[in-house]
Protein backbone atom coordinates (compact mmCIF):
# COMPACT_ATOMS: atom_id res chain seq x y z
CA UNK A 1 0.00 0.00 0.00
CA UNK A 2 1.70 3.23 -1.12
CA UNK A 3 2.02 6.32 1.07
CA UNK A 4 -0.45 8.39 -0.95
CA UNK A 5 -3.14 5.72 -0.65
CA UNK A 6 -2.51 5.40 3.10
CA UNK A 7 -2.85 9.15 3.56
CA UNK A 8 -6.07 9.24 1.52
CA UNK A 9 -7.52 6.36 3.53
CA UNK A 10 -6.53 8.02 6.78
CA UNK A 11 -8.07 11.33 5.70
CA UNK A 12 -11.31 9.62 4.62
CA UNK A 13 -11.60 7.83 7.94
CA UNK A 14 -10.98 11.00 9.93
CA UNK A 15 -13.48 12.96 7.84
CA UNK A 16 -16.12 10.28 8.32
CA UNK A 17 -15.54 10.27 12.07
CA UNK A 18 -15.74 14.06 12.23
CA UNK A 19 -19.01 14.03 10.28
CA UNK A 20 -20.45 11.38 12.59
CA UNK A 21 -19.31 13.30 15.67
CA UNK A 22 -20.80 16.53 14.30
CA UNK A 23 -24.18 14.91 13.66
CA UNK A 24 -24.21 13.34 17.10
CA UNK A 25 -23.31 16.57 18.89
CA UNK A 26 -25.61 19.14 17.31
CA UNK A 27 -27.44 21.28 19.88
CA UNK A 28 -30.66 19.51 18.92
CA UNK A 29 -29.42 15.92 18.74
CA UNK A 30 -31.68 14.83 21.60
CA UNK A 31 -34.82 16.47 20.21
CA UNK A 32 -34.00 15.24 16.69
CA UNK A 33 -33.90 11.72 18.08
CA UNK A 34 -37.25 12.30 19.78
CA UNK A 35 -38.69 13.66 16.51
CA UNK A 36 -37.66 10.50 14.65
CA UNK A 37 -39.15 8.29 17.35
CA UNK A 38 -42.47 10.14 17.33
CA UNK A 39 -42.62 9.99 13.53
CA UNK A 40 -41.83 6.26 13.65
CA UNK A 41 -44.66 5.71 16.13
CA UNK A 42 -47.14 7.51 13.88
CA UNK A 43 -45.89 5.56 10.87
CA UNK A 44 -46.51 2.31 12.72
CA UNK A 45 -50.02 3.46 13.56
CA UNK A 46 -50.75 4.24 9.91
CA UNK A 47 -49.48 0.83 8.81
CA UNK A 48 -51.82 -1.02 11.15
CA UNK A 49 -54.97 -2.64 9.82
CA UNK A 50 -57.93 -0.66 11.22
CA UNK A 51 -59.13 -2.51 14.34
CA UNK A 52 -62.81 -2.98 15.25
CA UNK A 53 -64.23 0.31 16.46
CA UNK A 54 -65.83 -1.11 19.58
CA UNK A 55 -68.70 1.39 19.28
CA UNK A 56 -71.82 0.35 21.17
CA UNK A 57 -74.55 -1.37 19.12
CA UNK A 58 -72.50 -1.18 15.90
CA UNK A 59 -72.71 -4.30 13.73
CA UNK A 60 -69.23 -4.69 12.30
CA UNK A 61 -68.03 -6.97 9.49
CA UNK A 62 -66.14 -10.06 10.70
CA UNK A 63 -63.27 -9.52 8.23
CA UNK A 64 -61.23 -6.51 7.19
CA UNK A 65 -61.62 -5.26 3.62
CA UNK A 66 -59.21 -2.44 2.88
CA UNK A 67 -59.83 0.08 0.15
CA UNK A 68 -57.01 0.65 -2.33
CA UNK A 69 -58.15 4.19 -3.14
CA UNK A 70 -56.45 6.56 -0.70
CA UNK A 71 -53.49 8.86 -0.24
CA UNK A 72 -51.97 11.15 2.36
CA UNK A 73 -53.92 14.10 3.67
CA UNK A 74 -52.51 17.33 2.22
CA UNK A 75 -52.40 20.89 3.57
CA UNK A 76 -54.74 23.41 1.98
CA UNK A 77 -53.77 26.60 3.85
CA UNK A 78 -50.55 28.42 4.69
CA UNK A 79 -50.54 30.46 7.91
CA UNK A 80 -47.84 33.11 8.26
CA UNK A 81 -46.60 34.27 11.66
CA UNK A 82 -43.96 36.46 13.20
CA UNK A 83 -42.17 34.74 16.08
CA UNK A 84 -42.50 37.58 18.61
CA UNK A 85 -39.11 36.51 19.93
CA UNK A 86 -35.64 38.02 19.83
CA UNK A 87 -33.74 35.57 17.63
CA UNK A 88 -34.07 32.54 15.43
CA UNK A 89 -32.18 30.50 17.99
CA UNK A 90 -34.67 31.44 20.69
CA UNK A 91 -37.52 30.27 18.46
CA UNK A 92 -35.79 26.97 17.69
CA UNK A 93 -35.44 26.35 21.42
CA UNK A 94 -39.10 27.24 21.97
CA UNK A 95 -40.19 24.72 19.34
CA UNK A 96 -37.97 21.99 20.78
CA UNK A 97 -39.18 22.37 24.37
CA UNK A 98 -42.10 20.18 25.42
CA UNK A 99 -43.64 22.59 27.92
CA UNK A 100 -44.22 25.33 25.31
CA UNK A 101 -46.65 23.13 23.32
CA UNK A 102 -46.11 25.22 20.16
CA UNK A 103 -44.46 24.47 16.84
CA UNK A 104 -44.44 25.28 13.14
CA UNK A 105 -43.41 23.55 9.95
CA UNK A 106 -40.92 26.25 8.91
CA UNK A 107 -38.89 28.98 10.60
CA UNK A 108 -37.22 31.68 8.49
CA UNK A 109 -34.27 33.48 10.09
CA UNK A 110 -33.23 37.05 9.39
CA UNK A 111 -30.47 35.97 7.01
CA UNK A 112 -32.99 33.95 5.00
CA UNK A 113 -32.01 30.56 6.40
CA UNK A 114 -35.03 28.24 6.45
CA UNK A 115 -35.46 25.56 9.10
CA UNK A 116 -37.91 22.85 7.98
CA UNK A 117 -38.86 21.59 11.43
CA UNK A 118 -41.78 19.27 10.67
CA UNK A 119 -42.92 17.08 7.79
CA UNK A 120 -45.61 18.99 5.89
CA UNK A 121 -48.05 16.09 6.21
CA UNK A 122 -47.87 16.21 10.01
CA UNK A 123 -49.93 18.53 12.18
CA UNK A 124 -48.03 21.41 13.78
CA UNK A 125 -49.33 23.27 16.83
CA UNK A 126 -49.26 26.76 15.37
CA UNK A 127 -52.78 28.09 14.85
CA UNK A 128 -54.32 27.51 18.28
CA UNK A 129 -57.96 28.42 18.77
CA UNK A 130 -58.81 29.86 15.38
CA UNK A 131 -61.31 29.96 12.56
CA UNK A 132 -61.40 30.84 8.86
CA UNK A 133 -64.74 30.57 7.14
CA UNK A 134 -66.20 27.25 8.25
CA UNK A 135 -62.81 25.73 9.11
CA UNK A 136 -62.39 25.49 12.87
CA UNK A 137 -59.40 23.13 13.08
CA UNK A 138 -56.82 25.12 11.15
CA UNK A 139 -53.88 23.05 12.40
CA UNK A 140 -55.21 19.96 10.66
CA UNK A 141 -55.32 21.54 7.21
CA UNK A 142 -52.46 24.04 7.20
CA UNK A 143 -48.73 24.63 7.06
CA UNK A 144 -47.34 27.11 9.60
CA UNK A 145 -44.47 29.45 8.70
CA UNK A 146 -42.79 31.48 11.43
CA UNK A 147 -40.62 34.46 10.46
CA UNK A 148 -38.01 35.66 12.96
CA UNK A 149 -39.33 39.07 13.99
CA UNK A 150 -40.05 40.57 17.39
CA UNK A 151 -43.42 41.88 16.18
CA UNK A 152 -42.45 45.52 15.69
CA UNK A 153 -39.62 45.55 13.16
CA UNK A 154 -39.60 45.29 9.38
CA UNK A 155 -38.89 41.96 7.74
CA UNK A 156 -35.52 41.59 6.03
CA UNK A 157 -35.14 41.30 2.26
CA UNK A 158 -33.49 37.89 2.75
CA UNK A 159 -36.50 36.67 4.73
CA UNK A 160 -38.99 37.77 2.09
CA UNK A 161 -36.90 36.27 -0.72
CA UNK A 162 -36.76 32.93 1.09
CA UNK A 163 -40.47 33.13 1.91
CA UNK A 164 -41.40 33.68 -1.75
CA UNK A 165 -39.30 30.69 -2.83
CA UNK A 166 -40.87 28.57 -0.09
CA UNK A 167 -44.43 29.62 -0.96
CA UNK A 168 -43.80 28.87 -4.63
CA UNK A 169 -42.79 25.33 -3.74
CA UNK A 170 -45.70 24.78 -1.35
CA UNK A 171 -48.29 26.12 -3.77
CA UNK A 172 -47.00 23.92 -6.58
CA UNK A 173 -46.62 20.80 -4.42
CA UNK A 174 -49.99 20.93 -2.67
CA UNK A 175 -52.14 22.99 -5.05
CA UNK A 176 -52.96 25.57 -2.37
CA UNK A 177 -55.43 28.22 -3.62
CA UNK A 178 -54.17 31.81 -3.71
CA UNK A 179 -56.89 32.89 -1.26
CA UNK A 180 -55.61 30.44 1.36
CA UNK A 181 -52.32 32.20 2.13
CA UNK A 182 -53.27 34.15 5.26
CA UNK A 183 -51.92 35.44 8.55
CA UNK A 184 -52.26 34.27 12.14
CA UNK A 185 -54.17 37.45 12.99
CA UNK A 186 -56.68 36.70 10.24
CA UNK A 187 -57.66 33.37 11.79
CA UNK A 188 -57.41 34.48 15.42
CA UNK A 189 -58.32 38.18 15.46
CA UNK A 190 -59.11 38.35 19.16
CA UNK A 191 -55.76 36.87 20.20
CA UNK A 192 -53.07 37.56 17.59
CA UNK A 193 -51.60 40.40 15.54
CA UNK A 194 -49.04 38.57 13.44
CA UNK A 195 -47.49 39.04 11.03
CA UNK A 196 -47.12 42.69 11.95
CA UNK A 197 -48.18 45.68 9.84
CA UNK A 198 -44.79 45.76 8.07
CA UNK A 199 -45.47 42.45 6.36
CA UNK A 200 -45.66 42.86 2.53
CA UNK A 201 -49.02 41.25 1.84
CA UNK A 202 -49.43 43.05 -1.50
CA UNK A 203 -46.08 41.72 -2.73
CA UNK A 204 -47.19 38.21 -1.85
CA UNK A 205 -50.53 38.71 -3.58
CA UNK A 206 -48.78 40.05 -6.69
CA UNK A 207 -46.89 36.74 -6.78
CA UNK A 208 -50.01 34.61 -6.34
CA UNK A 209 -50.00 34.07 -2.57
CA UNK A 210 -53.09 35.78 -1.21
CA UNK A 211 -55.64 38.10 -2.82
CA UNK A 212 -55.55 41.88 -3.09
CA UNK A 213 -57.87 44.69 -4.12
CA UNK A 214 -57.55 47.00 -7.13
CA UNK A 215 -57.98 50.69 -7.75
CA UNK A 216 -60.62 52.18 -5.44
CA UNK A 217 -60.77 55.67 -6.95
CA UNK A 218 -63.82 54.94 -9.10
CA UNK A 219 -65.58 52.69 -6.57
CA UNK A 220 -68.96 53.62 -5.13
CA UNK A 221 -70.13 51.37 -2.32
CA UNK A 222 -73.88 50.62 -2.53
CA UNK A 223 -76.01 51.57 0.46
CA UNK A 224 -77.10 47.94 0.77
CA UNK A 225 -73.51 46.77 1.21
CA UNK A 226 -72.96 44.94 4.52
CA UNK A 227 -69.54 45.28 6.12
CA UNK A 228 -69.95 42.23 8.33
CA UNK A 229 -71.28 40.03 5.55
CA UNK A 230 -68.28 40.96 3.40
CA UNK A 231 -65.87 40.17 6.23
CA UNK A 232 -67.58 36.82 6.71
CA UNK A 233 -67.36 36.03 2.99
CA UNK A 234 -63.62 36.75 3.02
CA UNK A 235 -63.27 34.31 5.91
CA UNK A 236 -63.13 36.35 9.10
CA UNK A 237 -64.82 35.19 12.28
CA UNK A 238 -67.23 38.07 12.91
CA UNK A 239 -68.49 37.02 16.33
CA UNK A 240 -66.26 39.81 17.66
CA UNK A 241 -66.86 42.33 14.88
CA UNK A 242 -64.38 44.90 16.22
CA UNK A 243 -61.57 42.34 16.28
CA UNK A 244 -62.46 41.18 12.77
CA UNK A 245 -62.36 44.75 11.46
CA UNK A 246 -59.00 45.37 13.11
CA UNK A 247 -57.52 42.18 11.64
CA UNK A 248 -58.86 43.07 8.20
CA UNK A 249 -57.31 46.53 8.36
CA UNK A 250 -54.01 45.15 9.66
CA UNK A 251 -53.79 42.82 6.67
CA UNK A 252 -55.12 44.92 3.80
CA UNK A 253 -54.57 48.55 4.83
CA UNK A 254 -51.59 48.30 7.18
CA UNK A 255 -51.51 51.99 7.94
CA UNK A 256 -54.44 51.89 10.31
CA UNK A 257 -55.32 49.16 12.80
CA UNK A 258 -58.29 50.88 14.38
CA UNK A 259 -61.60 49.11 14.82
CA UNK A 260 -63.62 51.50 12.66
CA UNK A 261 -64.33 51.13 8.94
CA UNK A 262 -64.15 54.45 7.13
CA UNK A 263 -65.44 54.98 3.60
CA UNK A 264 -62.10 54.23 1.94
CA UNK A 265 -61.84 51.05 4.01
CA UNK A 266 -65.31 50.01 2.86
CA UNK A 267 -64.27 50.46 -0.77
CA UNK A 268 -61.41 48.03 -0.22
CA UNK A 269 -63.74 45.62 1.53
CA UNK A 270 -66.29 45.92 -1.28
CA UNK A 271 -63.69 44.99 -3.92
CA UNK A 272 -62.31 42.10 -1.88
CA UNK A 273 -65.73 40.57 -1.20
CA UNK A 274 -66.15 39.77 -4.90
CA UNK A 275 -62.66 38.22 -5.12
CA UNK A 276 -63.34 35.84 -2.24
CA UNK A 277 -66.87 34.85 -3.31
Amino acid sequence: MNTLYKNCLRFTTVAACMLQWSCAHTPYAATNKQYKQQAKTYAQTIREVPPPTGFDSLKEAPDFTGTINFNMRKPNFVIIHHTAQNSCEQTLKTFTTVKTQVSAHYVICKDGTVHHMLNDYLRAWQAGISRWGNVTDINSVSIGIEIDNNGFEEFTADQITSLLHLLKGLKKTYGIPAANFIGHADIAPTRKNDPNVHFPWKLLADNGYGLWYGDTTQVTVPESFSNLQALRIIGYDIRDSSAAIQAFKRHFLQQDTSKVLYEEDRKVLFLLEHKYE
